[in-house]
C-alpha cells in the first residue's frame, strides 16, 4: 500500500516508518522537522520511502501528497499538556485542525487510522478500569483536542482511533520526558526522584507495540473500522510509586519518596482495559520490565539535551 504518515519522524513515526518499509509498503514521510531530529537518515536507502519537509496545516501540499496515498497515518502532533499549553493556537490547528482538512480532502476510499491518548479519560473511577464505552473526559488542552480530532474521524467513517497509553521506549527520535522513560534516566543518573501524587494511576505500552498496533489495524481494517480501540499493557496499570519499584528491581541504587507537599500538573489518575483491541487477535510484544532494561542500556548511550518535547 501507499501510506501517508505526517509527523512520520516522531517518537512513534521514527520506529513505525522503518517497520512500515519491512512490510514492503511504500511510504511518505511529511514532517517539518522541529527537533532537527535525524532519525530516518537510517531509511533513506530504501527506494520506497520519500521524505517530504513541510507543514501538515499546508493545504496545497497535503492535497498533491493525498492523491497516491491508500492509507493515511496522522500523527503530526504537539504532543503532551505541557508542550500545548505553551502553543495553544499551535496545538489546535495541528491536533484538530489538519485533521479537520485531512477529511475533507481525502477520497472515501482513503482509510485513516489515528493515534489519539487515553488520556482523555481524565479521572477515572477507583477500582474501576475505562473501557471504549466509558464517557471522556479530558483535563489537558491535549486530551481535549485528541477527544475531538477523534470524534471528527469516527463521525466521517472509515477511520480507526487508537487511545494509547503513555509511551516508553527506546526511539530514534527519543523522549525523555515520557513518564517511564524520564523516571528511569532519573534512576541511571539522579539515583533519585520526588514523587507528586505518588498513587495516581495510568496505564504503559512500548513505543514498538504502539507501531505494532498500527500494522494490525490496517491489517484487519475491515474488522476494526469505525471504533476506538485501547492501546496498552493489561499488566501495567500501575501508579507512580509502582513504577518506580519496578525500575529500582533494575536500578537498585534508585531511591524515591513521596512529597506530601505540592501537585503533579498532570492530573491523569485511571486504569485501562485493553481487551476490546486483545480480542481482535493484538498481543503487545514488550513488558514493562523489558523496556526498563532497554531504557537503562539506551541511556549509557545518550545523555538529556535535546531530547524532549519542551
Amino acid at each position: 500500500m501507499n501510506i501517508l504518515v505526517t509527523g512520520g519522524a516522531g517518537y512513534i513515526g521514527s520506529v513505525l516508518v522503518p517497520t512500515l518499509l519491512r512490510e514492503k509498503h511504500k511510504v511518505t514521510v511529511l514532517d517539518n522537522f522541529m527537533y532537527n531530529q535525524s532519525s530516518l537518515l537510517d531509511c533513506c536507502y530504501d527506494p520506497q520511502l520519500t521524505i517530504v519537509r513541510g507543514d501538515t496545516r499546508d493545504k496545497s501540499l497535503i492535497t498533491k501528497l493525498l492523491k497516491d496515498a491508500d492509507a493515511i497515518f496522522p500523527l503530526a502532533c504537539l504532543t503532551g499538556a505541557p508542550l500545548c499549553a505553551r502553543d495553544p493556537v499551535g496545538a489546535e490547528t495541528i491536533l484538530l485542525d489538519a485533521i479537520k482538512m485531512i477529511l475533507k480532502l481525502r477520497s472515501r476510499n482513503q482509510v485513516i487510522i489515528f493515534p489519539t491518548t487515553n488520556s482523555g479519560y481524565g479521572v477515572g473511577q477507583k477500582g474501576k478500569f475505562c473501557t471504549e464505552e466509558t464517557p471522556l473526559k479530558p483535563i489537558s488542552l491535549y486530551g481535549q483536542l485528541k477527544v475531538s480530532a477523534e470524534n471528527e474521524l469516527l463521525e466521517a467513517g472509515n477511520a480507526i482511533t487508537l487511545r494509547l497509553a503513555t509511551a516508553f521506549g527506546i526511539s530514534l527520535r527519543m523522549r525523555l520526558d515520557l513518564l517511564v522513560n524520564d523516571f528511569t534516566y532519573r534512576a541511571v543518573y539522579d539515583r533519585f526522584v520526588v514523587l507528586f501524587e505518588a498513587n495516581f494511576k495510568r496505564n504503559y505500552i512500548h513505543v514498538r507495540d504502539i507501531s505494532k498496533a498500527f500494522i494490525h489495524s490496517l491489517n484487519h481494517f475491515d474488522k476494526m473500522k469505525n471504533q476506538p480501540y485501547n492501546v496498552g499493557l493489561s499488566d501495567a496499570n500501575l501508579s507512580k510509586l509502582e513504577l518506580c519499584e519496578e525500575i529500582k528491581k533494575q536500578v537498585p541504587a534508585f531511591y524515591f519518596v513521596e512529597s506530601k507537599i505540592g501537585e503533579d500538573p498532570d492530573k491523569r489518575d485511571y486504569i485501562v482495559s485493553n481487551e476490546k483491541i486483545e480480542k481482535t487477535g493484538f498481543k503487545p510484544d514488550v513488558s514493562l520490565s523489558k523496556g526498563i532494561a532497554e531504557l537503562v542500556k539506551g541511556y549509557q548511550v545518550i545523555k538529556r539535551n535535546q531530547y524532549a518535547n519542551i
